[in-house]
């Protein structure tokens, strides 16, 4: 036990004498790497020291190379202003040795600017410019020149002026490029009619001057004005009237803004469409009800040629027959049948008759009934917006107004039909009572005898 407690002891002392050992071989370790990196911060801190001591040199040279880079401008721009001054002074000189020497051709300068700077507001904008482009270039040269213009420049103010005047007055026809409206190209025949209007097979057609492109109309006029517009194109020869517009398109602009009559229907919305409805349905019935009273007319008629053979495809027939049923009765009896046999046939004569009469009534109290609401939506709008802007009340007022008129434009062909219709079914009813007295006169001769 003592050995072993023993050798327990020589192990700890070995043990410990060996991490005493090994600290020990560290701290060397330690201190050598400490002197080592010593050693290397004093060469960085030395390059570093050289390095800017090398930078401070450069900035100092640049410093110095600017400084005489601005001793150098400032001194340029003395020189500078010394010439811009000389210059002043030599062209104030040149301008009048200028002005003495062109003495009254000052004067003729600016009567050509302003003639060609006239001509070139008026030229630019001719229709004629559709048929010679390019007439305008020279004269706006003319017009912003500032130099004394040349005799080829003053020949060409001459020939745009004398070309004006000459094809103002012709009536002529060429080839153009026409941009439609979706913004595709064609090439059309173009008549122009002096400095007035351009116009084609498809009507009149207007001069954009600002891109310089035939172009039609968004809308074409009335269909009296681009018709005669047509035919003057296809025409070739003898006289053929048309519309000119003196006005170079203001004319023509405003006639393409009236509205059509298709445009005032639909401003009667749907007060306007039902007014319509009843005129539709009132005309139809007046035309079934007046073939059918001219069909049973033509029946009577033919039945009047055989009195005796009674056919029940007509009233008279159907009366005739009344009578052939009760030939032995006495005129009285008779006499209320065939009131009788009138009543029942009277309802078929005149059926749909008042129909129309009552559309006839109708229409133009819709055509009132329009007109107010049309005005509540004035004054509605007056409320919302004011009276500053008459077009907001325009939309309103086009309602009150067409449907009154549209109410008066149903009845009047409405009375007109039912008094023809009625007219007809008269005379059917007429003709019935006719014979039916005559048929009684004949019973009543029979039995007086």
């Amino acid at each position: 036990m003592k050995k072993l407690i023993n050798f327990v002891s020589v192990a700890a002392v070995m043990a410990t004498g060996f991490v005493a050992t090994t600290q020990a071989n560290q701290l060397d370790d330690l201190l050598k790497q400490v002197k080592a990196d010593r050693v290397s911060e004093a060469k960085l801190d030395k390059k570093r020291e050289a390095e800017f001591k090398s930078a401070r040199a450069n900035k100092q040279t640049l410093l110095n190379k600017a400084k005489k880079e601005l001793a150098n401008q400032e001194a340029r721009s003395k020189r500078l202003n010394k010439e811009y001054a000389a210059n002043e002074i030599t062209l104030a000189q040149k301008e009048v040795e200028l002005d003495n020497a062109t003495g009254t051709l000052g004067e003729m300068f600016g009567v050509s600017r302003a003639a060609a700077a006239g001509a070139y507001g008026q030229i630019s904008t001719s229709i004629v410019s559709a048929q010679y482009p390019g007439r305008g270039e020279a004269l706006n040269r003319i017009a912003n020149a500032s130099a004394i213009p040349a005799l080829e420049d003053l020949e060409e103010l001459w020939f745009a002026l004398q070309t004006e005047m000459t094809e103002s007055g012709k009536v002529a026809q060429f080839t153009a490029e026409v941009t439609n409206l979706d913004g595709s190209k064609s090439t059309e025949t173009i008549t122009r009619l002096g400095t007035f209007n351009l116009v084609s097979n498809n009507g009149y057609l207007t001069y954009n001057d600002e891109v310089s492109q035939v172009q039609p109309l968004p809308k074409q006029p009335a269909g009296h004005i681009s018709g005669t517009a047509t035919d003057f194109f296809n025409a070739s020869s003898g006289y053929v009237g048309v519309y000119l517009d003196p006005s170079r398109g203001g004319i023509l602009s405003l006639e393409t803004r009236k509205k059509t009559l298709e445009e005032f229907f639909h401003e009667g919305k749907q007060v306007g469409y039902a007014i319509t409805v009843l005129l539709i349905f009132g005309l139809l019935i007046a035309v079934v009800r007046y073939i059918d009273l001219t069909a049973t007319s033509a029946k009577i008629k033919a039945q009047e040629k055989n009195l005796d053979a009674a056919n029940e495809n007509n009233p008279l027939g159907r009366l005739l027959k009344i009578y052939q049923d009760n030939k032995s009765v006495d005129a009285e009896t008779l006499e209320l049948k065939l009131d009788e046999g009138i009543l029942r046939e009277t309802p078929k004569v005149d059926r749909g008759i008042n129909l129309i009469k009552m559309f006839a009534a109708i229409a133009p109290l819709m055509g009132l009934l329009g007109t107010v609401i049309g005005m509540i939506m004035t004054f509605q709008t007056i409320t919302l917006f004011g009276t500053g802007d008459p077009k907001i009340m325009a939309g309103n007022i086009s309602l009150a107004l067409v449907t009154t008129a549209l109410g008066l434009i149903c009845a009047l062909p409405l009375i007109l039909v039912h008094s023809v219709v009625a007219g007809k079914a008269k005379g059917v009813l007429q003709k019935l009572d006719e014979q039916s007295a005559g048929l009684i006169a004949a019973i009543a001769e029979k039995e007086s005898k």
